[in-house]
């Protein structure tokens, strides 16, 4: 059976991608202009009207595809440095599972390994992670969520993460044996994994979450560009992910901060449309 002639996947947008926009500007933005699922970003909440943003996201229609808690990595990374103590940020990640799940039902919680300790033992990290994903996997399925572990790309090693291929993560994954555990596909960080497309056939089932966005030789820790303005394959991947078995949405995720040319500074409105043509006309092509 051939693949479809349009984007097969719902269309999502991370709220990392319109950063200067507030949590209601994202939901009412998004909900506006045809978006499908959104990414829900814990540190646009507000505390003192959390429920009254989150009753909003639940009258607008989108669907939440998935979750970036405020504390991501099991260890202190470059980006994240507290809080400090492993228990304390598995505690944290834990109330976020809690706390958000009964507003994103089946959602995908993003979690990234940390950097390895300082002395660079990078399989002790591995069997941290390991063993720490047995606990927070335990959580998701007492919350009716999952888990999606996202290897980053080694531009973030020993910053942010000590696993950087699809196959590593995997290798986490099925450490840990739990359905509620598979794995964040980010394009961004992933395109230049030589054995990204057959190991994608090796486990299409692990696949939680599809995010794209496009590379070029980063100018700051934050500096991603729009689909189909960079050197990602971005309609070749889409494909192979699809030809996976993967259904989910295809969701933007952006960051651009600390470059002279920051997308932050331009039309939001327009960085969302854009994106939406560019993976159709992504999809199209192949």
């Amino acid at each position: 059976m051939s693949d479809p002639q349009t984007l097969p996947f719902p269309y999502g947008v991370n709220q990392f991608t319109t950063l200067p926009w507030s949590f209601e500007d994202d939901v009412r933005n998004y909900a506006r202009r045809g978006v499908q699922a959104i990414e829900l970003c814990e540190i646009k909440l507000d505390d003192a009207r959390r429920d009254e943003q989150l009753a909003l996201l639940a009258d607008s229609g989108l669907t939440v595809s998935s979750v970036q808690p405020k504390v991501r990595t099991v260890v202190a990374s470059a980006g994240q440095p507290e809080p400090k103590g492993r228990e304390d940020r598995l505690t944290d990640i834990e109330r976020s599972i809690r706390e958000l799940a009964p507003h994103a039902p089946g959602a995908a919680f993003v979690t990234n390994t940390g950097p390895p300790p300082g002395n660079g033992n990078i399989a002790d990290a591995i069997a941290q992670t390991v063993a720490d994903h047995r606990r927070l996997a335990a959580v998701a399925t007492d919350s009716g969520v999952r888990i999606a572990l996202e290897p980053l790309s080694p531009v973030s090693m020993n910053q942010e993460t000590s696993i950087w291929t699809f196959r590593q993560a995997l290798h986490v994954v099925s450490e840990v044996g739990r359905d509620e555990l598979g794995i964040c596909v980010d394009l961004w960080n992933l395109w230049q994994d030589g054995d990204l497309v057959s190991d994608l056939q090796s486990a299409p089932d692990r696949v939680f979450l599809l995010q794209v966005s496009d590379w070029r030789t980063p100018r700051s820790g934050m500096d991603r560009r729009s689909v189909g303005t960079g050197e990602i394959p971005t309609g070749r991947l889409l494909h192979a992910v699809y030809d996976a078995g993967y259904r989910g949405p295809c969701v933007v995720e952006i960051f651009s901060q600390n470059v002279p040319d920051s997308l932050y500074d331009g039309d939001l409105d327009a960085l969302v449309r854009d994106n939406r043509t560019a993976l159709e006309q992504a999809w199209r092509t192949g």
